[in-house]
């Protein structure tokens, strides 16, 4: 029974079915409130996060072939990549990487999992492999096997990529997501298995609540849109502002000139426009009678010289009584 299997099937009752009247010669029972049965839990959990940290070590260690793992020449031909697994590299990055594998021998080592049927599962460095088929036209690479369950072949898999210097965030939630969807990790259990810190982690999370075709458009080109400003489009797109976040993020992606902020203005709401109140003067010969304006409805009428006041009332009188007749006549 895998290590998540132990600790669903110790937390799973919790609180949930009757226990039956204890024995009073046995030792203590399981804890009572839900503070001691978390303490209960506590071990295990140290257990799990102790496994996550050799896990991380043990890929840390065949990447750079200290492991002590002997690597052989691997037919290519017995390779094959699980979709999802491979990083995303952008033109520069790939170009780079293929021009240093076509002019220097292969430091790190390929990672795999041999199955029964002779065939091999990528589990690190699908990007070399398909250098080295689709561009050089070689038929073996260095490689290094990899043995354990699915959930440590899956583990392995994110962390060759996690580790990986400069890993573009849209690239850390693909990782993540398929670490969700194959081992039910929760966020928590990611923060812990990554070493990210919490604000990391649900930054780069904030992914999710982008449209699916603006997903679609990153996965293109996952280094043109950080995890910070993601957010921030992810916060329009929750807004209604859906569709203007993914023409922006179309414009991020397809020219080089375009920055983050500038598409982040893309799709930002322009503020609505106030027309300025019309303000009509009232003139008797050279001296100003008052000032009127209109403003949702109502309408204003300010008075000028030290006798406002008195004409204010003098001409609320005669509008009142205008109102009066038109209102008769209608």
């Amino acid at each position: 029974m895998s290590l998540r299997d132990r600790l669903a099937s110790k937390s799973a009752t919790i609180g949930t079915n009757p226990r039956p009247p204890r024995d009073e010669t046995e030792g203590p029972g399981r804890p009572k409130t839900a503070p001691g049965q978390l303490m209960a839990t506590l071990p295990l959990l140290a257990e799990k996060d102790r496994e996550l940290a050799e896990m991380r070590q043990r890929i840390e260690e065949l990447e750079s072939g200290a492991a002590g793992a002997v690597s052989s020449e691997l037919d290519i031909s017995t390779l094959f990549e699980v979709p999802g697994r491979r990083r995303i590299l952008s033109p520069q990055e790939y170009e780079e990487l293929r021009a240093n594998l076509a002019a220097n021998p292969l430091i790190h080592p390929v990672i795999y999992r041999p199955l029964p049927d002779g065939r091999n599962e990528i589990i690190s460095g699908a990007n070399r492999v398909a250098i080295y088929r689709d561009d050089l036209n070689r038929t073996k690479i260095r490689a290094v096997p990899f043995t354990g369950t699915d959930a440590e072949v899956e583990l392995g898999a994110a962390f060759s990529n996690l580790l990986a210097p400069e890993l573009p965030d849209f690239e850390k939630y693909r990782q993540f997501q398929r670490i969700q969807r194959a081992l039910g990790f929760t966020q928590a259990d990611i923060i812990r298995a990554s070493g990210l810190a919490q604000s990391h982690v649900a930054r780069i999370l904030s992914f999710d609540n982008l449209p699916e075709e603006a997903k679609q458009v990153l996965a293109t080109r996952p280094h043109r849109l950080g995890g910070t400003a993601a957010a921030k489009f992810a916060a329009l797109a929750q807004q209604g502002q859906g569709t203007a976040v993914v023409a922006a993020i179309k414009a991020l992606v397809e020219s080089e000139d375009m920055t983050q902020d500038r598409a982040l203005s893309l799709a930002v709401p322009p503020r609505p426009t106030t027309t300025p109140n019309p303000v009509t003067t009232f003139n008797h010969g050279k001296r100003k009678v008052c000032d009127m304006s209109v403003r949702n409805g109502v309408i204003g009428l300010r008075f000028s010289g030290k006798d406002g006041a008195g004409a204010a009332e003098e001409w609320s009188r005669k509008i009142a009584e205008f109102i009066r007749n038109e209102l008769e006549q209608q």
